[in-house]
């Protein structure tokens, strides 16, 4: 057990294996809540999110009281806390129910690090387009819960088309009456793409080709990586190349422009984690479903026990599963131990020369990944040590969403788990589950998309998501 900022780190009984100073922010968190509740001095304290449309989630914890020998470790816990619910729920307004020693330090991280004022200016400005604010509130005074879901999608009759954008590739599919009667993968590059008539182009193309299939069209919906809002765009890793005030001008409603060119029939984007997550509990006919896909970047989506999905972005890719201080950071936000630097194929990547895999540094992650996956077919013990490590530290993040999240299946999909490494990953994920979280190990699914899951449940899904009126 070692220090970061009075956090107590926590060496994991299982190490992986090319990653040995990672330490698990389950169980940091784990660590500094016993140590409060062993104290006998614990001041509670209540986190609550606020967006846009009125929806307040709760997040209650306790901390050190001021004064305390431990007290210097509040900041630091509660700080990655606050980071992990805003990316997995969202929010324009943190409410902090507690003592204003202990607020303070959070209203100035996200005022003045980067690393917090990225957060802001992404959840304020972009997602909910409201000032970001954290608001210290008198004990009792914090607004009461409020959550809202909607069962969005399971919607199979009549002529749909669905879509998926992803970094490498896009798919579509021509669905009737909830049977694939054709689909379509293209291989495109949109991320460095500053037109935004490029995108809205390339996607129509692929609408059309799948209209082709289909006597008329009644519907369509899709996914994408990013934060979507009433099928405006928020935040999307797709459009990064396009120029801020482009992007704001053309982009936000770059679907809603196609749904008009559609002559208005219904039309729904949602993230591509929740049409995951949605595809899996089709799929399984069972909830309390969280999705995650290693792809690109880090894919995240959730059914609830109820079978609908919500309103949190689910942006696990942001969200911390690390707290070793030298951990690696994301290249966007600029924070370390991040989901994405784990569970992706950016993960692959910063593995490879630990590993002793040497390959072109200017080579593409996809192309690195393929390289990786080579490998593993002719049973190299490099490759399988990056699986193994990928699989280890997810084990630990699982129990970490366990504390966010009702869970009873994890579905587990994307490029870098497929093959045999796959099979690695997912064996060390249970290793560390049985040894670590024997409780979580006996009530938590790790579940697999078969092959017919693979090439059409996420179009299926993305099809199923608007209502049609009844003709």
């Amino acid at each position: 057990m070692n220090d970061n900022h009075g956090l107590p780190l926590v060496t994991p009984k299982l190490t992986p294996v090319l990653d040995p100073f990672f330490r698990p922010a389950v169980l940091a968190n784990r660590a500094f809540r016993q140590r409060v509740q062993a104290s006998g001095k614990g001041l509670p304290v209540t986190i609550a999110l606020e967006q846009a449309d009125g929806s307040v989630f709760h997040f209650p914890t306790a901390i050190f009281p001021e004064g305390h020998p431990e007290a210097a470790g509040n900041a630091t816990y509660l700080e990655r806390f606050v980071k992990f619910a805003l990316w997995s729920r969202g929010g324009f307004r943190v409410w902090f129910d507690g003592p204003r020693a202990f607020g303070e330090p959070l209203q100035r991280y996200y005022r003045e690090q980067a690393t917090g004022k990225f957060d802001a200016d992404l959840m304020g400005e972009r997602v909910y387009e409201r000032p970001f604010e954290v608001a210290i509130v008198e004990r009792g005074k914090i607004p009461a819960p409020r959550e809202a879901t909607k069962p969005l999608g399971r919607h199979l009759e009549g002529c749909r088309i669905g879509f998926d954008l992803g970094a490498s590739d896009r798919k579509v599919a021509a669905v009737m009456d909830g049977k694939v009667v054709f689909s379509e993968e293209t291989v495109w590059n949109p991320v460095p793409q500053k037109d935004p008539q490029w995108h809205f182009d390339q996607v129509m193309e692929s609408l059309k080709s799948a209209a082709a299939h289909l006597p008329r069209v009644d519907a369509i919906g899709g996914s994408s990586a990013g934060v979507y809002v009433n099928n405006r765009v928020k935040v999307a890793s797709l459009f990064r190349g396009v120029p801020r005030d482009l992007f704001d001008s053309r982009v936000k409603d770059l679907f809603l422009e196609m749904k008009k060119a559609w002559k208005d029939i219904p039309f729904e984007v949602v993230n591509d984690g929740e049409v995951t997550a949605l595809a899996g509990s089709m799929s399984m006919n069972d909830n309390a479903v969280l999705g995650i896909a290693m792809g690109s970047s880090l894919a995240a989506g959730y059914v609830t026990p109820d079978g609908n999905i919500t309103s949190w972005l689910n942006e696990l890719a942001f969200a911390p599963v690390d707290y070793a201080p030298n951990a690696p950071a994301d290249e966007w936000s600029g924070d370390r131990g991040c989901g994405v630097q784990y569970f992706s194929q950016q993960a692959v990547g910063r593995l490879l020369g630990v590993a002793g895999i040497e390959v072109d540094p200017a080579l593409p992650l996809p192309e690195k990944l393929k390289h990786v996956q080579a490998l593993m077919e002719k049973g190299d013990y490099r490759a399988e040590k990056i699986y193994q490590t990928i699989g280890t530290c997810f084990g630990y993040a699982i129990a970490h969403y366990a504390d966010f999240y009702t869970i009873k299946n994890v579905l587990v999909l994307g490029r870098v788990t497929s093959g045999a490494g796959g099979t690695i990953l997912l064996d060390h994920t249970r290793r560390v589950l049985k040894a670590e979280f024997p409780e979580l190990s006996e009530k938590i699914l790790l579940r697999v998309p078969d092959e017919r899951d693979k090439r059409h449940g996420q179009a299926i899904a993305a099809a199923s998501l608007p209502w049609v009126p009844k003709r």
